[in-house]
This record gives structure tokens, sequence and C-alpha cells, in this order.
């Protein structure tokens, strides 16, 4: 079937593929090394991206933390500036009562009258 010069064309057209091949592979770069390459940069990647996400989450939770306390900070003062607005009215309130007695007058404001000017 096959002569010995067939077997002999096709060793060479073999051989003569694989060296084409080698140097395609050598010129160009083995498929598999990069493959390999790939698989480490998506893993590089993925890493990077994880601890940019990581990185991102700790500056927010600063952030939010920050807030806080600039808020908690804020509330103490307005706190602290609205009791002072009440000793301020209460010793105005004392004032006034006080002017009244001297002229040997009376405050017609009840009780509840007071707690409802002292909320508004």
């Amino acid at each position: 079937m096959f002569s010995v010069l067939d077997t002999l064309k096709l060793g060479a057209g073999i051989a003569a593929g694989l060296v084409l091949y080698h140097l395609y592979a050598v010129a160009i770069g083995y498929p598999s090394a990069a493959r390999e390459a790939r698989a480490g940069y998506i893993t590089l990647a993925e890493k990077a991206a994880a601890e940019a996400r990581a990185a991102e989450m700790e500056r927010q939770r600063n952030a939010a933390s920050l807030a806080t306390e600039e808020n908690r900070k804020r509330l103490l003062a307005a706190e602290a500036a609205e009791q002072v607005a009440r000793d301020t009215l209460e010793t105005e309130i004392q004032s006034y009562e006080r002017q009244l007695s001297e002229k040997n007058r009376a405050c017609a404001v009840s009780a509840a009258d007071r707690q409802w000017l002292l909320r508004h």
C-alpha cells in the first residue's frame, strides 16, 4: 500500500509541521504559557480588586464614624444651647414675677400657660 518513499515523505511532512509549529509557538508564545499567564493575571486582578473594595469599605466606615461623632457633638451643643435658652427664659419669668410682686400685682398666667409658653 504505502511504499518506503511514501512513508519517508509522510514522516518528513510531519517533522516539517512540528518544526513550523515550534517556530510559531516560539515567535508568538506557547498557548499554554499564555493561559497560565492569564490565569495568574486574573488571580492578581481579583486580589487587587478585593483589596480596593476592602480599602473603600474601611474609608466609608471611617467617614461614617467621623460623621456620627460630628452629629453627636452638634446634638450636645444644641442641647446645651436649648438648656441655656430655657434657663434664660426661666430667669426672665422670675424677674418679671418679682417686678409684679414689688408693685403688689399678681401674674394672671397659670402653670399650664407657663408650660405652654416654655414649649413654644
